[in-house]
């Protein structure tokens, strides 16, 4: 377990310095008393091996025409997800293993297992899978810029006021660190087809995406409306 440490102000920009500055302090404060919510991030982390960092590069060369000796990102964008699997331990043993098993629609396209960066139970506890700016398989031609939330629901079970909270306040710390442009729910990843940032080297390699569904995605922009994150590409 963690508690976030304090962020590397030089990274704040334009407009959003003030707003995040002040949320990061208030954070900050309430972690010192015992009966407020308190932002912690959980370290859970999965299997990241020789195997797994050489799937990795030879995704990112494949699938994202990137030729990189290190499996990192340079995160620009926040994906929030919905697991569609309902418990914790039962999502953690899908992501661990170093290969993708099942999922055929995903196979021709790489070895590599989907995994996410972060995963949020539904009472808001924060794990985190994969130090920040490891590279991970979960969203089509944005993994490399993308940190991907993957939270615990779906649709037999909406996400719930404590994770819209622990997604609001992961973003939040995640921007005081990183330059982020862009927070997108999984169901939007098609918008930015044809853009600058997209790079997917097949243009036939989409598949259709659900989560976390548009109402989340409102209410969770509302959360962040201060951030000015944009939703869509240019």
């Amino acid at each position: 377990m963690i508690r976030f440490p304090a962020p590397d102000y030089s990274k704040l920009h334009s407009t959003k310095s003030a707003f995040l500055l002040l949320l990061v302090l208030i954070a900050g404060a309430g972690c010192q008393q015992d009966n407020d919510p308190t932002f912690r991030i959980f370290e859970k982390p999965i299997i990241f091996d020789d195997e797994r960092e050489q799937l990795s590069l030879e995704y990112l060369k494949v699938r994202h025409g990137i030729d990189a000796e290190r499996a990192v990102i340079d995160p620009k964008m926040v994906v929030v997800h919905w697991t569609a699997v309902y418990s914790i331990e039962q999502t953690f043993d899908i992501f661990n293993p170093v290969r993708l098993r099942g999922r055929a629609e995903l196979q021709d396209a790489g070895a590599l297992n989907v995994s996410s960066q972060f995963l949020v139970d539904r009472d808001g506890t924060i794990f985190r899978l994969l130090p920040d700016t490891t590279f991970a398989r979960h969203t089509i031609g944005l993994n490399y810029m993308a940190i991907g939330i993957e939270n615990i629901g779906g649709s037999r079970a909406p996400l719930t006021r404590a994770q819209l909270r622990a997604n609001t306040e992961l973003i939040t710390w995640l921007a005081g660190k990183y330059d982020i442009e862009y927070v997108i729910g999984h169901h939007e990843y098609q918008d930015f087809q044809g853009s600058d940032v997209w790079k997917e080297t097949d243009p036939d390699y989409l598949t259709q995406k659900v989560d976390p569904g548009p109402e989340f995605m409102r209410r969770l922009r509302d959360e962040l409306k201060p951030l000015e994150f944009k939703s869509g590409p240019d």
